[in-house]
């Protein structure tokens, strides 16, 4: 056991059965130092779990220059307003299911202490078909917005 694992039984608490007899949830001090308190807090950890998305996920940030490449894309174009919402709809759908998708990752890669099982690999699988789904629908918004604009200036 190395000084890290030794760091990590410091946070973790293990509670008995015992300790929720009374139908009450145990507090520990870790606890609470994990749990939101205000709207702050909230914005922090979310906003934290943004950029932790942002620096740890390769295609997260391929998502993100795709979707500047298509905003450029919507104002050379002129896009209207209508068109815009299905672009902001369809971006922020992707970048919605890839923190989902990270987030699932993260928790079956824990739950099964980075080993190997077909349950695992199953649901890991099916978060990553869910972005690929959404990432499809946004393929789909681009070529209708962008497809005739596109033909228009060559044709």
């Amino acid at each position: 056991m190395d000084l890290k694992d030794k760091d990590k039984e410091k946070d973790v608490k293990i509670f008995n059965k015992e300790d929720f007899a009374d139908g009450e949830i145990p507090e520990s001090s870790g606890r609470k130092r994990w749990k939101n308190t205000n709207i702050v807090s909230s914005m922090e950890f979310a906003i934290t779990g943004i950029w932790t998305a942002f620096k740890e996920e390769r295609n997260m940030r391929k998502h993100a220059l795709s979707a500047v490449l298509a905003l450029i894309s919507g104002i050379v174009f002129q896009i209207r307003e209508f068109e815009w919402l299905f672009l902001f709809l369809a971006v922020f759908l992707v970048f919605t299911a890839e923190l989902l998708n990270s987030a699932i990752e993260n928790v079956v890669d824990l739950a099964a202490d980075y080993q190997f099982h077909l349950r695992a690999k199953r649901a890991k699988d099916m978060a990553a078909g869910a972005v690929l789904v959404i990432s499809g629908f946004a393929l789909l918004v681009a070529s209708f917005i962008f497809l005739p604009k596109i033909w228009d200036i060559f044709f």
